[in-house]
């Protein structure tokens, strides 16, 4: 046996995708119901493991051993159950993922949606969804099903043999998607990537329960006294109800069409009392963030760990990783001095002493998400990151030298780039110190391609920057970058010939090509970006740009424009992606807990130095010579932003 092909359908009370696989899987009710294999490429066989049935000697003997390739579309799933089967650890070393291998062309992250986009013959039955939610969740009491809270197979005999039906055809439509992207095999570097996202996907991260049960406690009883001030100032019977809220504001003078965030804030800046005071405890209700110490309670595993928080290749026009179940990539900042003394007094339940100390009870807790996640075993957290990583790579790619030099002398980015656009000399809370803000906006939404509405959306009007100078930032920021400017342009006119003539190109270490319906961009690593299905067509504001098919904003499938500078952003953050993807490989058997953009959490021993970590994160991939990298880094008993 070479090669093992599978799906499982499985039974848990446990809801999956609010506790992620292996919190699921911990269930004491979990249980697979069906198994669907083939070996080889045969055959494919389902074993009706509900009815009694055993999964052959070999094949199980198969699943530990290294030598025979196991695949699955999104195989940590079939990984992670197999192994609470087996209540043996499964190493992720010898399994593939097709999902992953579809997400490496551009292609969707559901099984269904790979098939569609590739015309299969044999595609996932559409009854999948109604069967899964017959058979595989509990079902509701009710006195029509004898009052059960689950379905089993004699329940519905031909629901069920419709179902082993669905498992068959999962394994042919999964094989059928690997022998369609036979020519466009997955190199074995970033299989070794996959493998070590699924070792650390495996180790998960350690949660402080006593921190985060106190905490939701505490934000359940700051709500109902914000409701019942609210209920005291507006005389209203709901006043988390949007109509009844909008029609109260009205009845006070004051019209609006939304509530949401950001409209909330806008009303705040001129409401007078008492609207003010009645729009600020609905901001306060409002606070979504702290819903992110449910997600820890739903998803932790019986060892106090969150695991299955990354997604490999989730932003499949880069190659980064995506969150899951906590979303750390959207973690609110911490602003506290004293962020211990006020997550000791969370952990004692001191609801006074918070309410007293910080007025807001919802917003402490917010600054506070951060340090629910804690090492365990008496190890201390080691967090490190890339200095200006974007910043850094975009320099080197398009050899702007005198920002290669800023960051070789360690100078201050703003500073530098202030001091390009307006031709002064810019300090840091020094001389032209006021000057260094515009270099920073523009550096944070110019990098690009942006322009004036890339400033307003990073918040320039509200730093207090005037309309009608901004303009004149983008001017001065182009000037001042002229060789980033070309690179842009460059890789427009490279796409384009690519696209219409299918035509190869090298510049900038980049190599763009096409074949069989995607484009290719190869990267300095050799890590290929790819576009499916690319053609000329019209973009939003009726000229001619790059069009190919993809998931938009409505995550949905659907066919996307683009432009040189959207393409030099897609290769600037694939490239700084691969160096993290280095130093992580480097830094292996450290103990990597969690990522975040460009930040690692270690889990480390008392005795390792931060330095070390910082020294070896730092250095440049052999493929990337000349790029300046820096790692800074910070230690802490539980994670915070530095």
């Amino acid at each position: 046996m070479k090669t093992l092909s599978i799906d499982i359908e499985t039974f848990s009370s446990v809801n999956l995708a609010k506790s992620g696989v292996y919190h699921y899987a911990e269930s004491p009710d979990f249980e697979i119901l069906l198994f669907g294999y083939s070996v080889d490429g045969g055959e494919v066989k389902v074993v009706d493991m509900v009815a009694g049935e055993m999964i052959p000697v070999e094949v199980v003997g198969a699943l530990m051993d290294d030598t025979v390739i196991k695949w699955a579309f999104n195989a940590s799933f079939e990984r992670t159950c197999l192994a609470r089967w087996l209540d043996e650890y499964i190493s992720p070393d010898s399994w593939r993922c097709t999902m992953i291998w579809a997400a490496t062309l551009g292609l969707p992250l559901s099984l269904e949606g790979v098939g569609t986009v590739l015309g299969l013959e044999k595609q996932k039955l559409t009854e999948g969804k109604s069967l899964i939610r017959y058979f595989c969740v509990p079902c509701a009491a009710t006195k029509a099903n004898g009052g059960r809270t689950r379905n089993l197979p004699e329940h519905d005999k031909a629901k069920w043999e419709l179902f082993k039906s669905y498992n068959l055809r999962d394994v042919e439509t999964e094989m059928a998607i690997q022998e369609k992207l036979s020519r466009f095999p997955v190199p074995d570097a970033i299989w070794e990537e996959y493998h070590l996202d699924q070792e650390i996907n495996d180790r998960g991260i350690g949660i402080d329960m006593t921190l985060v049960k106190q905490a939701i406690a505490m934000d359940e009883r700051s709500k109902a006294r914000l409701i019942e001030l609210m209920q005291e100032r507006t005389n209203l019977v709901n006043p988390n109800s949007v109509q009844q809220m909008k029609a109260w504001l009205a009845n006070n003078g004051l019209e609006t069409d939304n509530l949401g965030k950001k409209a909330v804030a806008e009303l705040l800046k001129e409401a007078p009392e008492p609207l003010a005071e009645v729009l600020e405890l609905r901001q306060q209700l409002a606070k979504s963030s702290v819903k992110k110490y449910t997600a820890m309670g739903n998803a932790v595993c019986s060892d106090s760990r969150v695991k299955g928080m990354f997604q490999f290749y989730g932003a499949n026009r880069t190659g980064r990783f995506s969150g899951r179940l906590v979303q750390l990539q959207n973690l609110p900042q911490n602003h506290m001095s004293d962020l211990a003394e006020a997550r000791s007094l969370v952990r004692s339940g001191n609801y006074e002493a918070m309410s007293m100390l910080y007025g807001s009870i919802p917003d402490a807790l917010s600054e506070l998400i951060r340090t629910s996640f804690v090492p365990q075993d008496g190890r201390k957290f080691i967090v490190a990151d890339f200095s200006a990583i974007e910043a850094r790579v975009i320099a080197w790619l398009a050899g702007e030298v005198w920002r290669l030099e800023v960051f070789k002398s360690g100078g201050d980015i703003y500073c530098a780039s202030a001091s390009q656009m307006f031709k002064v000399k810019v300090v840091k809370n020094g001389e032209n110190g006021h000057l260094r803000q515009k270099g920073k906006i523009s550096e944070l939404a110019l990098g690009y391609g942006g322009s004036v509405g890339a400033l307003k959306a990073m918040g320039a009007l509200d730093m207090g920057l005037e309309e009608d100078e901004l303009q004149g930032l983008v001017n001065a920021w182009r000037n001042a970058n002229p060789h980033i400017v070309r690179l842009w342009w460059d890789v427009d006119h490279a796409v384009r010939v690519c696209v219409v003539e299918h035509r190869q190109s090298i510049l900038y270490g980049l190599h763009f090509s096409y074949e069989s319906g995607f484009l290719f961009i190869t990267l300095p690593s050799g890590r290929r970006l790819a576009y499916v299905k690319p053609k000329m067509g019209v973009n939003k504001f009726g000229g001619e740009s790059v069009t190919y098919e993809g998931v938009g904003a409505t995550k949905k499938w659907e066919r996307l424009e683009s432009y040189g500078p959207k393409f030099v952003e897609n290769i600037v953050q694939g490239i700084a992606r691969d160096i993290l993807l280095y130093a992580m490989k480097t830094l292996r058997n450290c103990s990597i807990v969690a990522h975040i953009h460009d930040e690692l959490i270690i889990e480390a021993d008392r005795r390792m130095s931060l330095s070390a970590i910082c020294e070896q994160m730092g250095r440049t991939p052999p493929w990337a010579e000349g790029l300046l990298l820096r790692a800074d880094g910070y230690e802490c008993d539980f994670y915070k932003k530095d």
